[in-house]
């Protein structure tokens, strides 16, 4: 029987398990942003340095911003010998110059931040006119598991919408605030991702832990709690939700 995640797991470890299992939206973000050798690039909330590597093989110098010391200290050290730039920072107040960036990824960071439209300005500022930049969010609304009971899997995203996450709906909202930011839309894409394996699921999206969450804040009864997981495990599995692509360009 697979593995349940009771506890919410080692933040570096998770992201690395994300980055696997979003490797096709991941390279669809790289392939957007067209980096040449001439290109500065910038991510914005790199995290441990997931993506700084593959960045660094197509852009001449990488800049990764991050506000978490040890996620500052993990990319660094995956990133040793390679032109990157490790920075300390908030992307609400980026440490990057004005107009001196070519190209920019903003990767899941949105949904955690406690001012997107601040964020979107930011990005603004340090991008060169005619700059691109890729952003990617999911729209945690969307969230569809199968086997089990419909009624619990709403009720599990309807709390996880107004306790876990802080902006869960902002993949549907980046087009409009990434414009009102100032930023031109090149393209809108959605992909719905697909998860088989319940364990993969149970880390990722928090399907034990946030349903016994919910259970603890009255969402969900325990009952329907144990028989949704107990379907979930017994499988076929399939989780699924609506991730949301932009491509944006500076004036």
């Amino acid at each position: 029987m697979p593995e349940r995640q009771t506890s919410r797991p080692d933040l570096i470890t998770y992201l690395d398990h994300a980055a696997v299992a979003g490797r096709a939206y991941k390279q669809h973000l790289l392939d957007a942003l067209d980096l040449h050798p001439h290109h500065t690039a910038l991510d914005i909330g790199c995290g441990p340095g997931t993506d700084l590597p593959a960045m660094a093989e197509r852009a001449g110098t990488v800049i990764g911003v991050d506000l978490d010391p040890a996620m500052v200290e993990e990319a660094k050290r995956r990133t040793t010998g390679l032109p990157v730039d490790v920075r300390q920072g908030d992307a609400h107040a980026l440490p990057v110059e004005d107009h001196s960036v070519d190209r920019a990824r903003v990767d899941r960071v949105l949904h955690l931040v406690a001012d997107p439209p601040g964020v979107l300005a930011e990005l603004r500022r340090v991008l060169r006119p005619g700059g691109r930049a890729a952003l990617a969010q999911p729209d945690w609304e969307t969230i569809a598991i199968d086997p089990g009971s419909v009624a619990t899997n709403l009720a599990f995203n309807r709390f996880v919408c107004d306790r876990i996450v802080r902006n869960p709906v902002i993949g549907r909202q980046l087009a409009r605030l990434a414009e009102q930011a100032g930023l031109r839309i090149m393209t809108v894409d959605t992909e719905a991702p697909v998860l088989r394996d319940f364990s993969t699921a149970d880390e990722l999206l928090g399907l034990t832990r946030n349903a016994y969450g919910a259970v603890q804040a009255g969402r969900i009864t325990r009952p329907a709690a144990d028989a949704w997981l107990a379907d979930l495990e017994a499988g076929p599995f399939l989780a699924t939700f609506t991730l949301f692509s932009v491509v944006v360009s500076a004036a």
